[in-house]
């Protein structure tokens, strides 16, 4: 009976390039007080400040209860606020500290592609977006990656 090797499968290969990418941005991103969870939570605020917690959710791909613990986590750090809304409920929002937090942990995420992809010219790195974001679409992959 023949048996395929680990490697003559892509999904080692992405597997293997991911941990990696994703563990280095997460010890990135940790010398900063955050999760990157907790990144992708402010980065999606960043873009629409003053969100209710179900829009975020839905943004996300996450579910209302896993918003409200990353946004605990975020408020007791003083990255994140909730803002009552009028009677409707309440509105996240970033705090000064958490605004000003998000461009450096771009910066971060911008360097950690720049070292994994960098040596990769335009036209790979372009084919290899073109190709995984194919794949997203075409098995309907919508929820982000947090970890």
């Amino acid at each position: 009976m023949s048996v395929s090797n680990l490697t003559d499968h892509l999904g080692y290969w992405l597997r293997m390039v991911s941990n990696a990418v994703s563990q280095d941005f997460a010890r990135k991103v940790a010398s900063e007080g955050v999760t990157v969870a907790e990144w992708v939570f402010m980065r999606a605020l960043f873009e629409k400040d003053e969100t209710a917690p179900t829009a975020l959710a839905a943004r996300m791909g996450m579910t209302r209860g896993a918003i409200s613990k990353l946004a605990d986590r975020l408020e007791a750090k003083g990255l994140v606020e909730r803002l009552e809304a009028g009677g409707r409920g309440q509105i996240l929002s970033l705090t000064p500290e958490g605004r000003s937090k998000v461009p450096a942990l771009a910066r971060m995420a911008d360097e950690n592609d720049a070292e994994y992809f960098g040596g990769l010219s335009r036209d790979d790195q372009a084919a290899l977006a073109r190709l995984l974001g194919s794949l997203v679409e075409r098995r309907g992959l919508g929820t982000i990656p947090l970890d």
